[in-house]
């Protein structure tokens, strides 16, 4: 896939075109793994199977990964979350911010298929990961939602509590270089108020320092679920 990123940097804005060829998306990839028990925990009640180890890299379609502002869901059931993107594109390693959208219902008979059937809605910004690394921890990912008409915080919390990007490259490459077509989110932080569906999903990854974000909206249109 052929993804297209304004690449902010300090004197310029450089437009770059990213040939994808491969998506992995880093589940179970919090630092405290004590929290990230207990959370296997909370979904195993809910029928959700346990991972076989954490962290655990999903491998989805290339064609999944899409810009657009509008995605195509089956049935009521799939929520988005919101995650920082990493990619490597012409030997740099650059950051930006996709939505790990997952079909609830399907995730209690498997995750991987529950995360392959839906779209990864990506942003069409993109930071140097060199431009943050010295205080990659003080960045921020949030996300919110329409409900009731109004706009609610849906998720919001510091990249402190996940793994650092290239922990999580290292351990599915066996290198902290990430090779050129391979595109890997890293993780998310718990919602607010409870994993539930919205028709509109905003996510965001804030910068303190520089005072900057990198936004993305998107529509989730649900299709009929027909037996």
């Amino acid at each position: 896939m052929r993804l297209t990123f304004e690449l902010a940097q300090a004197t310029h804005t450089e437009i770059i075109e990213a040939d994808l060829q491969h998506c992995i998306v880093a589940g179970w990839a919090g630092r405290d793994l004590a929290a990230i028990e207990h959370h296997i925990e909370e979904l195993a009640e809910l029928g959700v199977p346990r991972p076989s180890s954490v962290p655990l890299y999903y491998r989805i379609a290339a064609n999944q990964m899409i810009q657009d502002a509008d995605i195509q869901v089956v049935g009521s059931g799939s929520s988005g979350e919101t995650e920082v993107f990493v990619f490597t594109h012409q030997g740099r390693l650059l950051v930006s911010l996709a939505s790990d959208h997952t079909d609830r219902v399907l995730e209690a008979h498997s995750v991987a298929l529950s995360k392959q059937i839906c779209a990864k809605p990506i942003a069409r910004e993109a930071w140097l990961f060199s431009d943050v690394a010295e205080y990659w921890d003080e960045l921020i990912i949030r996300a919110y939602i329409q409900e009731d008409g109004k706009e609610v915080l849906y998720q919001d919390g510091p990249l402190s509590t996940l793994k650092n990007p290239l922990e999580l490259i290292e351990g599915y490459f066996q290198s902290t270089t990430m090779p050129e077509g391979y595109g890997m989110t890293c993780g998310t932080v718990g919602a607010i108020g409870g994993i539930r569906p919205a028709a509109q999903f905003t996510m965001e990854l804030y910068d303190p320092r520089r005072e900057r974000s990198i936004r993305h909206t998107y529509v989730a249109e649900v299709l009929p679920e027909v037996a």
